[in-house]
This record gives C-alpha cells, structure tokens and sequence, in this order.
C-alpha cells in the first residue's frame, strides 16, 4: 500500500509539473488558436477546465502538507522573503487597478508558490530533477506526436506559419520550455550511469524541438547555459586557482560582450530580428511612464496587463500592438508590486538564495549541486526578453521557489571541506 500511495504521490507531481508548464490543454481547448486569433476575436478559449484543475491541485498539495505538517512549517521558515512577496500581492488588492482580478490571481500565486515549497519538502534536489526529467520526457514526446501527427495544434500557422509548438499555444512558450529540458536531461545524463542513453536522447529531442521552434532567445539562452555549465565548477577549485580562473573567465565574458554589443545589428539581422527586438524595446520607454505614476506599490498583483480597460491600454495605443506583457520579468514586476516587490525580491534573489546556490556548487561533487546556480543564470536570461517572474501558475516560478528552499536545507559536505562549513537560514 505504502508503494502504491508513493506512486500516486509521484504520479501527482508529474502531471502538475506538466500542468504547470503550460501544455497541452491550452492548446487543444483553443482549437489550434494561432497568434492574433484571440485577440481578434476569431477564437475563444474556455480555460474554466484548466481553472479546477489548478484548483485541485492546490487542494492536493494542502492536503499533502498537512499530512508533513513538521516537515512544512520546518522548510517554511528558510526563505521568509519569499513569503513576504506573495503577502504583498495579496494585501495589494487593497490599492489594485483591479481589485477582483487581484483577488483570482494572488490566490493562483499562492497556490503555486505551495506547491513549489512542497516539492522542496518532499524530495530532494535530485529526486526534483528526476521528477522534471519525466515530466520534460513526456512533453518531449507528446510535442513531437502533436507537431508529426496533430500539425493543426502541434504547427503554428498564420505569422509564424511552420513553426513547432508542440503541445504548447506558441513557439516561443515551446521554446523556453525546452531550455530547462535540455539542461535538466544533461545534467541527469552527467549525474548518474542508469538510463545515461535515455537522458542523452531526451536532451537531444529537447533541442530539435528547440531549433524547430525557431525561438532565437531561447537558442542562445541555451548555448550560454551549456556554457556556463563548463565554467562553473570553477568554484570547486582550490582558492589559489579559483580567483585566476574567476578573473579569467569574467575577462573573457567581458571581451565577448563588447565584441556582441559593437556587432548586435548585424548578429540579431542574421537571426531575423532587430534592434529593438522585435519592438520589445520600443515599448519599454511607455512602460517605464506608466512605473512611475505608481512607483512604490504598482498597480496591484495581475491588474496591469488585463485588457482595454486596464492601464495597458495605453501601451497598445502608444505602440501600435497589444503586448501580453513587458517582455522583461522585472518591469512587470514592477508593475504589479511597485519597487517594493522589485526590493525584496533582488533582495531574496541576489543576496540570500544566491550565495545558497553558490554554496551548492562550492560543496557538492556532483553535476546536480550545478542546478540551482544554472537555473538561476536562466532565470536571469530570460526575463531579459520574456516575463517568466512571479507568474501565477507557471512552471518557472514553481521551479525557482522549490530550489530557493531546498538550497537553504543542510547540504553533505565531504570530509576535504570542513573547513569551510556554512550555517544554513
């Protein structure tokens, strides 16, 4: 019985990972919507299933943490801040744009920041990654039997005709979906010899749909990830040898960058965009008008961005188009919470979790103690040009809350490394 119930428990995780990362209800319930259907009017999405299933689930992952009560409220106090950030969307209702569109989706990031702190409860680091890499495996596969089988929701057509989605609503969601993917399978094909060949074909399926994809932020956040996956067991060095090599790295991004910045135009037009990425950056100078109107405590959780009788609305009409979002994780922060939310969380993000995920590179042996400082570079990375911070039921917030608790639990440390032992939050 005791196997059965661990089953359906892991079974859970998997599903609400897949759930959570956007995929493939969405997609089916719009009826293979592309890009400008919505908007126009030309299709309409009943999201009231997807609705109960997020509300299930947090009814599940409340039930599950009662049943590990110690547990719960032992990680509850590593990362308080955190707590402080979803608190402050909550209590925003008080001077939101839009009080009960607040009220839905402060409830939403609430019940997915549960769930990204019961994943740090119940499992390991690694135990984490393997519940990702099947998760990752079954989009993998399902995206390839939607885009060869079920083109009508697997292909894009319309702008993007052509383009793989998988069992996501659009390229640039598969996209960033497969970065984590590709990652997660190497390091698991790094980490451990059992199913090594099958880690290794799912980090190369993650990248053919990644290329099919077309998504050139996503690629290059890739390329940068695999990188910095070489580059980081530097901290691992003796201290002689880590300062030169942290100086020669840094050195060396340092050069590149500027080589990238003088030669931008010509890299990004040979990629098929522009300078202002695809009119992100034009917009940005409306955004930053509307931030400082409501500098200190924003518009309220979720008010901004939600249609023509929103703050937002004068975006479109500056910009001419009508942008789901900032296309930069902290300007919608911003947005929502004001430069208090953006304090405490470059706070919580460089300050406390951070050195944590430095320390997990620093002591552990392993290509998972490389994770949680890689997702954190990727987090950075793609709220550059996406927003993927603090998003309600979204798979990159639950990812980012899980790995900012299970940093601040005690990590083995090897007998060679005493010395350098490190007290835990």
């Amino acid at each position: 019985m005791r196997k059965l119930l661990g089953f359906a428990e892991r079974a859970f995780t998997i599903i609400s990972l897949l759930l959570y990362s956007g995929g493939p209800l969405t997609v089916i319930l719009s009826n293979g919507a592309n890009e400008g259907d919505i908007e126009t009017g030309s299709a309409e999405i009943d999201s009231s299933l997807i609705l109960v299933l997020f509300f299930i689930n947090y009814l599940v992952t409340c039930g599950l943490l009662v049943l590990r009560w110690k547990k719960f409220l032992s990680i509850l106090k590593k990362d308080k801040l955190i707590l402080v950030l979803i608190g402050l969307a909550v209590v925003s209702v008080l001077w939101s744009y839009m009080p009960g569109k607040t009220i839905s989706r402060s409830i939403a990031i609430f019940g997915t920041t549960l769930f990204g702190i019961y994943l740090a409860s119940r499992y390991t680091m690694k135990q984490q990654l393997e519940l990702l890499g099947w998760m990752f495996g079954i989009a993998v596969v399902m995206s390839f039997m939607f885009a060869i089988g079920l083109p009508k929701f697997g292909v894009m057509g319309g702008i993007h005709e052509g383009k793989w989605r998988g069992i996501y609503n659009h390229k640039s969601v598969l996209g960033k979906v497969m970065v984590p993917s590709i990652i997660v399978f190497t390091i698991l094909a790094i980490d451990t010899k059992k199913r090594q060949f099958i880690y290794w074909l799912g980090s190369l399926f993650s990248l053919i749909l990644l290329l099919r994809s077309t998504a050139t932020s996503s690629l290059l956040n890739t390329i940068t990830l695999l990188a910095a996956s070489i580059t980081f067991p530097v901290f691992r060095w003796k201290y002689n040898w880590m300062v030169p090599g942290l100086i020669f790295i840094v050195t060396l991004g340092s050069t590149l960058y500027v080589l990238l910045t003088i030669n931008l135009e010509i890299l990004l037009g040979s990629l098929g965009k522009d300078a202002t990425l695809t009119g992100r950056a034009d917009m940005w100078p409306f955004i930053f008008e509307m931030i400082f109107k409501n500098l200190w405590l924003g518009y309220g959780y979720g008010a901004f961005w939600s249609g023509p009788d929103t703050p937002s609305f004068y975006i479109w009409q500056a910009t001419g188009w009508t942008p789901p979002n900032s296309h930069n994780g902290l300007l919608d922060l911003w947005l929502h919470l004001g430069l208090l939310g953006v304090a405490i969380f470059t706070v919580e993000f460089l300050l406390q979790t951070l050195p944590k995920a430095l320390v997990w590179v620093r002591l552990s042996q392993t290509a998972v103690g490389l994770w949680p400082l890689l997702y954190m570079s990727y987090m950075v990375l793609a709220n550059l040009s996406e927003s993927t911070l603090m998003v309600q039921n979204d798979i990159f917030w639950v990812i980012y809350v899980a790995l900012a608790f299970s940093v601040r639990t005690p990590l083995e440390i090897p007998r060679n490394y005493k010395d350098q032992m490190v007290f835990y939050a």
